[in-house]
């Protein structure tokens, strides 16, 4: 009997760390994505605020490297926040975290790091999301945002378009597109950040879990550049 209480505790301390350390893993990713978002709302032709006023949600996927994708095994995670509640209508949410993984030639452009910034612009695109994996160009339709004046000129791009990306590598910064990737929840990050089991959807629209700390400055960042929600009327019902 003392053997088997010692295999127990044994086990039991050998997956504590385990477990605090990916905690740590994804809180240090969250705080990353707010590093990225901060740094690209300051660059001089960055996001127009406009198009987040409208967008349903943000999601930053900070350093992913191209050259991963070329051997199709490895991929990109972040964090989504939305405009919480049933119908998209209130404060930006508590963050649920997301994985990127990639499919097109885009991706096999070298092997520099690259943050990527989508936005998502209407319920539908951000209620297929939370729910499972989106193929981008298949699943919801999406292109390569427009930044600062340019906006203006392509509204029927932000109009016909789900979901609009961005990247920044090298100092530069653009939209790119990343059809043929996908997006999905990222269901085990979430319960490593939130010490429990939580779907994304609960997280989002439900205020299932607190906002952690981690999220502060991506939090933050969003909060003083669109404070206003001009999304999609119908999410408003």
């Amino acid at each position: 009997m003392r053997k088997f209480l010692s295999m127990v505790i044994a086990i039991a301390l050998v997956g504590a760390p385990a477990a605090s350390a990916d905690s740590a893993k994804s809180k240090d990713r969250l705080e990353n994505c707010g590093m990225v978002m901060e740094e690209i709302l300051n660059i001089p032709e960055n996001i127009p605020s406009t198009l987040i006023d409208k967008a349903e949600c943000v999601i930053v996927i900070p350093s992913v490297l191209k050259a991963a994708f070329i051997v199709g095994g490895s991929y990109g995670r972040g964090a989504m926040t939305c405009r919480s509640g049933e119908h998209f209508n209130g404060k930006w949410s508590s963050p649920t975290m997301i994985a990127l993984e990639g499919g097109s030639v885009g991706f096999q452009l070298g092997g520099q790091a690259t943050d990527f910034i989508l936005l998502v612009m209407n319920p539908r695109g951000a209620t297929a999301i939370l729910k499972s994996k989106v193929k981008l160009g298949a699943d919801a339709s999406a292109a390569a945002g427009p930044k600062g004046r340019l906006a203006e000129a392509d509204t029927d791009v932000t109009l016909r378009a789900e979901i609009l990306t961005y990247s920044r590598a090298r100092g530069l910064f653009a939209g790119v597109s990343l059809e043929g990737s996908t997006v999905r929840p990222d269901n085990n990050a979430n319960e490593d950040l939130y010490g429990k089991k939580v779907s994304a959807t609960a997280i989002v629209r439900s205020n299932a879990v607190p906002m952690p700390a981690a999220a502060h400055t991506l939090m933050a960042a969003l909060e003083k550049v669109s404070p206003r929600n001009d999304s999609d009327p119908r999410s408003l019902k």
